[in-house]
């Protein structure tokens, strides 16, 4: 069986910069708020018209794919994980596929949200250890910024989440001893309406009820977050995945040497470095200058690290996820 790697690495974010005094400015919060609360300082926001959620995926495809030194010929399948695609279908995927002019490849869609990137990573593994595909595209990208209610009804969410694309190409190797290790994922659906956007959904509200309604105070159409429930819950699957994670492979948390967590908020990051001990240069986050960027937040610190040669070869890299649906996961890679 053959193991997969890490080829290739990028990122990108729109340049556009929203700190929290400019959202002071539109709803009834302020920076010491939010910085108590999440750990944010700024996050970004699309403004020019091709950062979409494929479009900045490409951006980000591109530079992972020249550091991987491969080429559209060169890719057999692209995953995509997202939770804003640009259509209700077909999904991102596609249409990335169109824009990088890759070959007939098939193109597969991921809605784990939060953990998506993860997810995608977890199943272009086993397409490379089979030996099916030799270079797996995996993108993570999103656009919140279109979708959020930026009142003070919604700040709640709203001062959170950012835009945003990372991507990775996955190469099949035959070295043993480097790659992904293993990956473990995991959901809990009962808690599905805890995290979550309800419409336009096929299950209850579409467009028609929505437009026929005309309720201003309709907020099935805006993301919901039960955060209390949602920081307990996290806490405690983060830090089993890792476990499981490490387990599978009887590694201890000695041996991790760099962390890096889904950027869902710097309390649950801070809260999970603590339980298990690491010192701050082991554990990777940027959520203070992006916000939550859900299925882009893995791949743009994991990017990020590695830019900034926090993540050196034979180190023991692990990534791990919780998000909506509930969903989560980790993956144990030896650099």
């Amino acid at each position: 069986m053959f193991r997969s790697k890490i080829s290739g690495l990028g990122y990108y974010v729109p340049e556009n910069v929203v700190t929290n005094d400019d959202l002071s400015k539109i709803m009834d919060t302020n920076n010491e708020w939010i910085v108590e609360r999440t750990g944010i300082h700024e996050r970004r926001h699309k403004k020019l018209e091709e950062d979409t959620t494929s479009g900045m995926g490409v951006k980000a495809a591109r530079i992972a794919m020249e550091r991987a030194g491969v080429e559209a010929k060169d890719i057999d399948f692209v995953v995509f994980a997202t939770l804003s695609p640009d259509y209700y279908f077909p999904g991102p995927g596609v249409l990335l596929q169109r824009d990088l002019g890759l070959n007939n490849v098939a193109a597969l869609d991921i809605r784990a949200q939060c953990s998506g990137f993860i997810y995608a990573l977890s199943i272009a593994d086993q397409y490379i250890k089979t030996g099916m595909y030799k270079n797996v595209l995996v993108v993570g990208s999103e656009v919140h910024s279109a979708g959020l209610d930026m009142t003070t009804r919604g700040r709640g969410v709203s001062v959170i989440f950012g835009d945003g694309a990372g991507a990775a190409v996955l190469t099949r190797s035959e070295d043993d001893s480097k790659g992904l290790l293993s990956t473990h994922i995991h959901s809990q659906g009962e808690h599905a309406e805890e995290l979550a956007l309800i419409a336009p959904g096929m299950g209850g509200r579409w467009v028609t009820d929505i437009l026929k309604d005309n309720d201003p105070e309709d907020i099935s159409y805006t993301p919901y977050m039960n955060g209390q429930f949602v920081f307990k819950n996290a806490v405690v699957r983060f830090s089993e995945v890792i476990n499981e994670g490490l387990e599978a492979n009887n590694l201890k948390v000695e041996d991790i040497d760099m962390l890096i967590p889904h950027q869902a908020n710097l309390r649950i990051s801070q809260f999970i470095q603590n339980k298990f001990g690491l010192s701050d240069d082991k554990v990777f986050n940027n959520i203070m200058k992006y916000g939550n960027t859900t299925a882009a937040s893995v791949p743009i610190a994991l990017t990020e690290a590695w830019e900034q040669g926090k993540i050196k070869e034979g180190d023991l890299v692990v990534l791990a996820a919780f998000g909506s649906g509930f969903t989560w996961g980790s993956v144990i890679i030896r650099w």
